[in-house]
């Protein structure tokens, strides 16, 4: 069995406070509840940044689950990318990222660069 270090208790403590604002619904939460979420969400993503590694995974992959999660499609990076035989070429993983792709990347997404690279 696993023992829980006070910082992971307090992020889960933290967490599962989030979760149950999250769950209400937006007419039923005070302006002081709001408040309280947004502080909750960057101690969060704090607390995540900091002990809860990226997952590991080629860059073409990545864009292919961002794409689904997003209900997006491979044409709706071509103003990112440049073409549409290069997002294939990438997503297919017979092409690599540039640094700069990467990085346009990671705006489009919001998400950490890392995540390309």
């Amino acid at each position: 069995m696993r023992v829980l270090s006070k910082s992971e208790e307090e992020y889960q403590r933290l967490l599962a406070r989030f979760e149950r604002l999250m769950d209400k619904d937006d007419e039923s939460i005070s302006s002081e509840e709001g408040r309280l979420l947004k502080l909750l969400a960057m101690l969060l993503e704090e607390y995540e940044d900091r002990n809860i590694p990226l997952p590991s995974t080629k860059p073409g992959k990545m864009l292919r689950h961002l794409l689904s999660e997003k209900g997006l499609r491979q044409g709706d990076l071509v103003s990112v990318i440049g073409s549409k035989s290069r997002v294939s070429e990438i997503i297919a993983g017979n092409r690599s990222l540039s640094k700069s792709q990467a990085k346009k990347l990671a705006g489009f997404f919001r998400v950490p660069v890392e995540l390309f690279i």
